[in-house]
């Protein structure tokens, strides 16, 4: 488990790498990709020697028997999270972006609202607009360096049109896990408005110490019947590019219809992503998953403590993700001059705050989940990109 490993992407046909300098302006040649969500660390050793075996086995069909998936992920769980789940609750699916479009598609029609707490992970709104629904933000509270949710201002924002609310727990960009009191409110909130409670909760696996992710189903049960769970192991392994990941309805009727529409569609995960999918969720998996969340934590306080010593800029401390969330209010710039300052003086590629929506205006979201030497690497950048302000 070589977390220091230098690993070049470049000419992968990554959308991190590859595509970095067409998006951001920042060349691959000597910048640093800290934009896309997803890390720089080879996945789980015996997922990579089981890609070697099947590539040697050389025979790629179709896909039959789901059981020892559906079982491994069963098992993650309730080993994990503490949440029993039946295995008839899973719906393997082609990744979690097609999740999302989907709940949109199966529970709501063109022209319906749907909620989210902004800032919030920026394909959130992209989907809605996609899809032809309507976006409400309702913005979060931020309170000594620390997003809070304020559910009597977000009554007053209600239309009535609202059918959907996307939950994103953990939360990203700002690394929140939330509490049993937080999940409770918002369980009332969707009772109160008779909203479907999408949780997508893709970076559940990534919490730090001193913080406990509590799945949405584990702890509002009350909200069973109006309750989608969106899982998946792509930000946990490193493996977003299989397209693979879960949608676990404890519900009948909602899950039987949203089953009966991916049928018509006939969308199906492909066999390598529930094959590598149902190796990490293993013993093997849960004790390298620890080793990453101990070498991430030691990349957030490197990178925290660089950031705050630059005047006016303040790092969120995570609890979760791998996504630092960075507050340049204090040193009066606009975001045009913080983002050239940043891509175009320390040569890294981030992802600009507006685009995670009301809230997100004055901050850049980092990705640290890259070696140690890089993050080192970043700081000084930054640091001297931002040298007048010392």
């Amino acid at each position: 488990m070589d977390f220091d490993e230098l690993i070049d992407n470049r000419g992968t046909h990554s959308n991190k790498w590859d595509d970095m300098e067409r998006v951001t302006g920042v060349s691959p040649d000597d910048g640093l990709a800290m934009w896309v969500a997803a890390t720089d660390f080879k996945t789980v050793p015996s997922v990579r020697a089981y890609l070697q075996q099947k590539v040697e086995h050389g025979v790629f069909g179709y896909f039959g028997d789901r059981s020892d998936f559906l079982a491994a992920t069963a098992w993650w769980m309730k080993n994990r999270h503490g949440w029993d789940i039946s295995e008839d609750w899973i719906i393997p699916i082609t990744g979690l972006g097609t999740a999302l479009a989907m709940t949109m598609e199966v529970y709501t029609k063109p022209g319906d609202g749907v909620v989210v707490f902004s800032p919030v992970y920026h394909e959130f709104a992209s989907k809605i607009a996609n899809a032809d629904r309507q976006l409400l933000e309702c913005p979060m509270v931020l309170e000594d360096g620390r997003y809070s949710l304020d559910f009597a201002a977000y009554d007053k924002l209600m239309t009535g049109n609202e059918k959907l609310l996307f939950w994103c727990s953990p939360h990203n960009p700002g690394g929140r896990v939330w509490t049993q009191a937080e999940i409770t409110e918002m369980a009332d909130f969707a009772r109160r408005h008779d909203l479907i409670v999408v949780s997508d909760e893709v970076h559940h696996d990534l919490v730090f110490s001193g913080a406990t992710h509590i799945p949405t189903a584990v702890a509002a049960p009350e909200i069973s019947d109006r309750l989608v769970t969106l899982a998946a192991g792509s930000k946990t392994f490193n493996i977003a590019g299989l397209r693979t990941g879960n949608v676990i309805v404890e519900n009948d009727g909602l899950r039987e219809k949203f089953a009966k529409r991916l049928l018509a569609l006939y969308i199906k995960p492909p066999s390598l992503g529930l094959e590598m999918s149902t190796i990490a969720y293993s013993p093997e998996g849960a004790k390298w998953l620890d080793a990453q969340i101990a070498y991430l934590e030691e990349n957030r306080r490197i990178f925290d403590e660089g950031m705050n010593a630059i005047a006016g800029v303040h790092s969120m401390k995570l609890e979760s993700t791998f996504l630092a969330w960075v507050d340049f209010a204090g040193t009066g710039m606009e975001m045009d001059e913080i983002a050239r300052r940043i891509e175009v003086d320390a040569r890294i590629a981030p992802s600009q705050g507006p685009i995670f929506g009301k809230g997100g205006e004055t901050f850049v979201r980092f990705n640290i989940g890259m070696p140690k030497s890089q993050i080192i690497e970043a700081v000084a950048r930054l640091q001297a990109a931002f040298a007048d302000l010392q």
